[in-house]
């Protein structure tokens, strides 16, 4: 068990490859101050980076995921930023954006265990996984609303493909609150468990398995999914086998798992 820790993250990776990323400002139902921030993306990042993670599982401490905004950390300024926000710090995002997209940008797929509050900025956070895993009772809630301000970490982006686009308004415009059984029936969870944490490791595991390579191309496929048209996603496609059976000994442990022999998959 490898360990990677900051001031508001932890992370541990298995030697199976699964990246336990947990939030680690519980005493503040792991509120979004800069320190957070910072932290979420050094932490994306790292995982990112690293070939022997094969699937991620982001999570809090304490009694919540994340809790949004820490409105007392703002000083003066509605978003705490005080350069303007359409700057563009991390490659095509702003620090607040790249909280959420970075877990989308992941080359490892990474799944959302949520629990207790998910408000604003973490709800849009979660929704830059590929999996969300809701316990029913979860609070959650586009927020931004509520303080005036639109909705502005991604969420937009990272939404699409999830809800229907008039439940979507409707959410962002009443800033109400929905619980996490509601989550999976509008489309911003895709289970419910009363151990989100148990399923999303277990799922992670299983994720863990896979091809990595195979797994990783899934990944860039879906993101090119909604971008592309339908004969540059029919070349994607075929671009991205070509590269799975074209690296050392993949068709053979291809092969293997075809014949329901164990295969194994390197990472190189």
């Amino acid at each position: 068990m490898s360990e990677f820790s900051s001031e508001r993250v932890a992370i541990e990776v298995s030697d199976g490859g699964v990246a336990q990323v947990r939030f680690t400002r519980g005493e503040k139902m792991n509120a979004l101050d800069p320190a957070m921030f910072d932290a979420i993306i050094a932490a994306g990042e790292h995982v990112a980076r690293r070939k022997d993670v094969r699937a991620v599982v982001l999570s809090g401490e304490g009694r919540s995921f994340c809790a949004g905004l820490d409105t007392s950390s703002l000083g003066g300024a509605p978003t705490g930023e005080s350069r303007p926000l359409a700057a563009r710090t991390h490659g095509n995002a702003n620090r607040a954006q790249y909280a959420a997209t970075v877990w989308r940008e992941c080359p490892a797929p990474v799944i959302a265990a949520v629990h207790g509050v998910c408000f604003g900025g973490g709800l849009q956070i979660a929704s830059g996984a590929d999996i969300r895993i809701v316990h029913p009772e979860a609070r959650m809630a586009i927020m931004e609303m509520k303080w005036g301000l639109v909705p502005d970490m991604g969420g937009y982006a990272l939404w699409r493909g999830l809800v229907r686009d008039d439940v979507l308004r409707e959410l962002v415009y009443t800033n109400r609150e929905f619980t996490g059984a509601e989550a999976r029936e509008l489309g911003l969870a895709t289970f419910v468990e009363d151990d989100p944490l148990g399923r999303a490791t277990a799922m992670a595991e299983a994720i863990a398995m896979k091809n990595p390579h195979a797994i990783r191309g899934a990944k860039r496929l879906f993101k090119a999914m909604h971008d592309r048209d339908g004969d540059a996603i029919l070349l994607a496609e075929s671009e991205e086998q070509d590269q799975v059976i074209r690296k050392p000994n993949q068709v053979e442990a291809v092969m293997a798992a075809m014949q329901k022999r164990a295969p194994v998959f390197p990472e190189d």
